[in-house]
């Protein structure tokens, strides 16, 4: 784990999750990637990380501009946040 850290550290990144094995911290990002890896990344072969990195960004400005979700009213995530926002 300390490698992970310093991995982490040396790319500028922070580590998000606060706690250790505390579930409600991982559940978004966890559902996120069961999303993608569903919905996108079983769909083909990844054949190098410049294709891998090619279909996460497609797949993820999809999900947030053009994916609609019955749990928030049949609108995108955006037109969501926007929604909230505004309220």
């Amino acid at each position: 784990m300390k490698e992970f850290r310093q991995q982490l550290k040396e790319l500028g990144m922070t580590q998000s999750i606060s706690r250790k094995e505390n579930c409600h911290d991982n559940a978004p990002i966890e559902s996120h990637f069961s999303f993608l890896k569903r919905e996108c990344l079983n769909r083909y072969k990844i054949k190098n990380i410049k294709q891998l990195r090619h279909l996460v960004n497609d797949y993820t400005d999809w999900y947030n501009n053009e994916r609609i979700s019955l749990n928030k009213n049949g609108l995108t995530p955006v037109e969501y946040r926007n929604q909230a926002i505004a309220a």
